[in-house]
């Protein structure tokens, strides 16, 4: 994540650690909408899930751009 946040800054408007804030939300906001439904249920958040949330926004720069 932290990679991925710095690839962005080079590449967009370099806002340092609130580009991984954003990043961060992004990636958990799915899970926090639907924890209550999911209390005591483990989560693992792993690489492929990472990538799978931040697809979208590493294949189109306008978007990573004023999303993130």
């Amino acid at each position: 994540m932290a990679n991925f946040a710095c690839k962005v800054n080079e590449e967009t408007e370099n806002i340092g650690a609130r580009r991984l804030y954003t990043i961060m939300e992004k990636i958990l906001s799915d899970l926090s909408f639907a924890a209550s439904d999911q209390s005591g249920q483990a989560v693992t958040v792993d690489p492929d899930y990472v990538r799978a949330k931040l697809a979208d926004v590493a294949t189109d720069r306008d978007l990573s751009r004023y999303i993130l």
